[in-house]
């Protein structure tokens, strides 16, 4: 088969658009799309049961479809989700003739062709404590076969490149690095630009300190709480901390001092935001702070960077990577070094200065076109090999 006929019939796994969009939604989002005018015909898109070339819009909330019903009603619910789906997946990629399936959220279904699979961290490898137990169990039961399966295998970081090839032992031409991009709308905002969406929320241009991740224990908000809670009375006062995402595993109960700044109005939970507004929010901010203790990229910081926000990262995995010198680095655990550079971001014009230009640069780097065409030489390396 000629190689434009076969990139004319790639296959994409695209169920992480049905729900609102987080890390590996907005991944898949912006792969669609740009490959739609990479390839010779946009890729064919798997929506659970139909197959489309469209690229749909996620919802602005949670939906509630039939896969989750099952999972939550059945026990090894994902189990017995993931057995309707492979089927409809099979019926699918025959039907469209599928000569390449990539799936962009690590768990591949089965496919007679090659198959490229995006793997984003090894996270419940090295930190399963900060996943539920059936997340772990799930993927520590299938990601071995998933691996050794793929044709070719994409990640987000040099960093994660060399856990893959660590951790199960893979060839490393098996394995490509392929940088993520700055989403649309993530860019340098003026004042009046933000007007109303900060009033919705009663937030004032430059005057709130940002966090933005699921609230679930691996993104270490509470040690942003922590170090928060170190700032001068005074300071928090004129800067409440502001934090963006949904409800994630493990943070039913909020910490009693989040809980506490809560009441004072100190610390606002905005929860998840609809995407037209997510930008704006970023650009009102003075500093984002995001001392993941595992990211295997770090959307967030490279969104804050390229809005004219400096950041504070941990100095961990992937983090060091995307920020470079572009931002300040801490050790994840430390909320007294995390409450310093907060500090320093907020009353040292010069260095915030200096931040905010050099995070513009180094934004200006990451594309999703990039990325994009990146992955389109693993779709060429993955045909080649049958």
């Amino acid at each position: 088969m000629a190689e434009s006929t076969a990139l004319a019939r790639v296959g994409i796994n695209a169920t992480a658009l049905l729900t609102p969009l987080t890390g590996i939604g907005q991944y898949t989002l912006q792969l669609a799309r740009a490959m739609g005018a990479l390839l010779p015909q946009p890729p064919w898109l798997f929506y659970g049961g139909p197959w489309e070339r469209e690229v749909r819009v996620p919802p602005p909330l949670p939906q509630d479809g039939v896969a989750a019903r099952v999972k939550r009603a059945v026990p090894f619910g994902f189990e017995a989700a993931r057995f309707l789906q492979q089927r409809r997946f099979t019926a699918g990629a025959r039907a469209q003739g599928l000569a390449l399936y990539h799936e962009p959220n690590f768990l591949a279904f089965r496919f007679a062709g090659p198959t490229v699979v995006t793997v984003h961290d090894l996270s419940w490898v090295r930190f399963p404590e900060m996943h539920p137990a059936e997340r772990v169990r799930v993927m520590d039961g299938a990601m071995p076969k998933v691996v050794k399966d793929a044709a070719q295998i994409v990640v987000d970081s040099e960093f994660v490149r060399g856990e893959v090839i660590a951790h199960y032992g893979v060839a490393p031409e098996r394995v490509t690095t392929a940088l993520l991009g700055v989403p649309p709308g993530f860019r340098v905002h003026a004042q009046e630009e933000c007007a109303a969406v900060l009033a919705a929320h009663g937030l004032e241009f430059g005057r709130y300190l940002l966090a933005v991740g699921t609230l679930e224990p691996r993104k270490n908000l509470a040690a942003v709480v922590a170090a928060y809670a170190r700032l001068p009375e005074a300071l928090r006062r004129r800067h409440p901390l502001v934090v963006v995402g949904m409800q994630g595993w493990g943070m039913d109960r909020l910490p009693g001092p989040m809980r506490r700044m809560m009441d004072a109005g100190e610390v606002r939970l905005l929860g998840y935001l609809p995407q037209e507004d997510l930008p704006k929010v970023y650009a009102g901010a003075r500093l984002f702070a995001y001392p993941s203790v595992y990211e295997g990229f770090g959307l967030p910081p490279l969104e804050a960077m390229a809005s004219g926000v400096p950041v504070i990262v941990s100095r961990r995995a992937s983090l060091p990577e995307v920020v470079g010198e572009a931002g300040l680095l801490v050790e994840p655990a430390d909320d007294v070094e995390l409450a310093a550079r907060m500090r320093e971001l907020i009353e040292d014009a010069p260095l915030h200065q200096r931040l905010r230009d050099a995070g513009l640069q180094r934004a200006s780097g990451f594309t999703w076109q990039g990325c994009a065409l990146r992955t389109l030489e693993v779709y060429r390396k993955a045909l080649a090999s049958g």
